[in-house]
């Protein structure tokens, strides 16, 4: 090899080892970068909390009334573990779960508010590795639940129901999950649709309002006609004379018989989950029915129940276009509550049928005579 050969192939290898050293220490740092934790993002809960989150959010457990909310912001496949009722005792009353049964059918159990009783299984939260744990909790609980899993917990509002603190529950999940596009098409649709039944029901004197009662109300439990919701945003929302309103107080509560007969209101609204009791009850105390306004004149209906483990937002929905057609058909002409409520359906649910799955269990929208059983 002459002189002149060997310095090029000394070079030709200086060359290649100095790229070699360039690529060497390129891929370990790629390697690095994979290996250290992402700069993580901070957001503050409904409580007040700077909550550390991961960049992006793929893995949800959904405790509280988040469940329902996270299916109405599309995020049913980001579930891993859900708290609920046991998958046997879920019906279309319970909207939002009764929609995902099947998409939910193998995601786990990890906790439950039922009949308001807050529990949770922090073992089983862990083993479904989630990025982060959605809740309506008080601050103790949430802290708690943070405490034995090592999870960022995001606590929301359980949200009134038509009220802001709800919408602002659906946009922080919103932005805590990267859905804030269909976070605000939420809250816009509602508000949309509360504006509409405002405008429908403006400008009603008070001698044109009818006095109702909405009865047989659901709260920890089905109840008779003597469960009475004291502020029913059903009733606000169709501009009606709630005539067991209270300013404060608790939403629902169990009232005295004859505070019912002092009332005698024009209309009576129950939710069907308590109308077999109303029904059983008519059988033992037909004289005490027959005193009432109402159910001598067949001015008695019911809707699917508005509340079925937390609000039944969609539901609810659907119950004011319902009874704004009763107490105003004038005003609601071009409105046919069943079709209303399939469209509401759809929007939140992304189903349509659960009217039908509704009306086969006996919970439609109509009428109802309390002598005949159905």
């Amino acid at each position: 090899m002459t002189p002149r050969q060997k310095y090029w192939s000394i070079s030709v290898l200086i060359v290649l080892i100095i790229a070699g050293v360039f690529w060497t220490r390129g891929n370990l740092r790629k390697d690095t970068a994979r290996d250290e934790p992402a700069t993580p993002r901070y957001v503050v809960d409904a409580l007040g909390r700077k909550v550390a989150l991961p960049n992006i959010v793929k893995r949800i457990v959904a405790l509280g009334n988040t469940p329902r909310m996270v299916v109405y912001l599309g995020l049913t496949e980001n579930v891993v573990g859900v708290g609920s009722l046991p998958p046997d005792k879920i019906s279309p009353l319970t909207a939002y779960a009764y929609a995902v049964k099947d998409a939910w059918k193998d995601i786990p159990v990890v906790g439950t508010d039922a009949m308001g009783n807050t529990n949770y299984y922090s073992e089983e939260i862990v083993a479904v590795e989630p990025d982060v744990i959605l809740c309506t909790y008080p601050e103790a609980t949430a802290r708690d639940l943070e405490k034995k899993t090592g999870v960022p917990v995001f606590a929301v509002s359980a949200g009134t129901l038509f009220d802001k603190d709800y919408e602002e529950s659906l946009r922080l999940i919103g932005e805590v999950c990267g859905v804030e596009d269909r976070a605000n098409e939420v809250v816009k649709y509602l508000n949309d649709s509360l504006e509409d039944l405002r405008h429908r029901t403006e400008g009603v004197s008070e001698d044109e309002r009818p006095s109702v009662l909405s009865a047989a109300a659901t709260f920890k439990g089905v109840h008779g006609i003597e469960s009475v919701r004291l502020q029913d945003p059903v009733l606000d929302a169709v501009n009606v004379k709630n005539i067991a309103a209270r300013q404060s107080g608790t939403p629902a509560a169990i009232v005295d018989r004859e505070q019912i007969l002092v009332w005698n209101p024009d209309y009576i609204f129950c939710d069907f989950g308590g109308v077999p009791l109303v029904r059983e009850d008519q059988k033992k105390r037909p004289d005490f029915y027959e005193r009432l306004d109402a159910f001598s004149h067949g001015r008695v209906y019911q809707h699917p129940s508005s509340t079925s483990y937390f609000n039944n937002l969609e539901i609810s929905l659907a119950n004011c276009y319902f009874i704004g057609s009763i107490l105003y058909p004038q005003r609601f002409t071009d409105v046919d509550a069943r079709e209303k409520a399939e469209e509401i359906f759809e929007f939140f649910l992304g189903r349509s049928d659960l009217m039908s799955a509704l009306e086969e269990m006996g919970a439609f929208y109509g009428p109802i005579r309390l002598d005949e059983a159905r």
